[in-house]
């Protein structure tokens, strides 16, 4: 039987034709459709279509915007080599050494290193000073920084040596790991240092629902999640299990854009070496069946995509959303919520929180977001 056709995009026969070539190139046969064969090069629009298995590799493809631009049209785009390290930033904390604990896990499944980061901060980085200050303000001296560095070494030499005790016990896998220093403000070091490396995760730990939501605005997770492309697993301290082995049913939140799936694929396979369930579901503010329709045809499709793969479906409401959600974990027995990170402004972020923000101060079920630039 001959597999059915969908429609990528409606472009003009200019642009459909570029956009052809390039999907092309990454092995993805296109069609066009809708042509004016007298006078093709002004027609109005134009359908580009591909095979319904290809969706989620094209969808990756037009998302990225780079089709449209000079160096695809004239040579191939340089990308950046990704090294799959798993990277995981670290505070001396209790819940660190959980997050250390599932990257271990994830360095040993994905058979590649770990990279242990801390960021520390010295009064160099002084925030601004009022201006009536400026005047009385002294600097660090240098002393004060050299004990500030001294300590900072003595906690990830410590760090470092529990660790290797952990894996020569055997509670954590031997997997290669070394240990990295930067000096600045935690979140964007951790940023920069993920845009440098290109990791295959990042896993961070929080304190998870005891956390006061005052806190939303300075998390360090909550920054890294919003603006970070790799993938992020974000383990609260109270979770339950220490492998994500463990996990049997994961649960997968979409606003029925069609960057969710882009999500979703990029979560299949990255996660293809583990065995789990996955609900989908949606955030509601009134009842509404079409809804239901949308959610059943979401699973359809993805029943085709992936069909060794178990998927469910329900609707929780979000007029109460922490409550709500925690109240269908609960009774679902999820293991972990997977989200998908939608880039936004500054006044967006500072405002008006994303769900994975507000989730990380909510619950104690683990988060796994994924970029919707991936």
């Amino acid at each position: 039987m001959e597999e059915k056709l969908v429609t990528l995009a409606i472009l003009t026969y200019a642009k459909a034709q570029i956009l052809k070539s390039v999907l092309e190139k990454e092995g993805i046969k296109s069609y066009i459709q809708n042509v004016d064969l007298i006078k093709p090069v002004v027609s109005s629009g134009v359908r580009l279509r591909i095979k319904e298995s290809d969706l989620p590799h094209a969808l990756k493809i037009t998302e990225s915007n780079l089709w449209l631009s000079e160096e695809i049209i004239g040579e191939k785009p340089i990308e950046k080599e990704k090294s799959n390290k798993v990277l995981i930033p670290v505070d001396f904390s209790d819940y660190s050494m959980r997050a250390c604990e599932f990257g271990f896990g994830f360095a040993k499944t994905f058979d590649t290193e770990v990279v242990l980061l801390h960021v520390y901060f010295t009064p160099r980085y002084m925030p601004s000073i009022p201006y009536n200050d400026v005047f009385s303000y002294q600097g660090p001296d240098e002393e004060s920084i050299k004990n500030i560095i001294k300590k900072v070494n003595e906690d990830l030499n410590n760090l470092s040596d529990k660790i290797k005790s952990k894996i020569d016990s055997g509670e954590f896998p031997n997997v290669k790991f070394n240990c990295v220093l930067k000096e600045g403000i935690p979140e964007e070091e951790i940023l920069r240092y993920a845009k440098n490396t290109s990791p295959g995760i990042i896993v961070m730990g929080t304190r998870g629902k005891n956390k006061k939501d005052a806190d939303i605005i300075g998390s360090v997770t909550a920054e890294v999640i919003d603006r970070s492309r790799a993938i992020v697993f974000v383990v609260p301290e109270n979770t339950p299990f220490k492998i994500f082995n463990d996990v049997t049913k994961l649960a997968f939140i979409t606003n029925f854009d069609q960057k969710d799936l882009i999500a979703f694929d990029a979560l299949i396979k990255k996660m293809s070496a583990f065995k789990f369930s996955v609900t989908l579901i949606h955030l509601a503010t009134l009842k509404d069946t079409w809804n239901e329709i949308k959610l059943a045809g979401i699973k359809e499709y993805f029943h085709k995509q992936y069909p060794d793969l178990q998927i469910y479906y329900d609707i929780v409401m979000d007029d109460n959303l922490g409550q709500n959600l925690d109240s269908f974990i609960q009774a679902n027995n999820i293991d972990v919520i997977t989200i998908t990170s939608y880039k936004r402004n500054m006044f967006a972020r500072l405002f008006n929180p994303s769900i994975a923000m507000k989730m990380i101060f909510h619950t104690d079920t683990p988060l796994l977001v994924i970029s919707d630039k991936i």
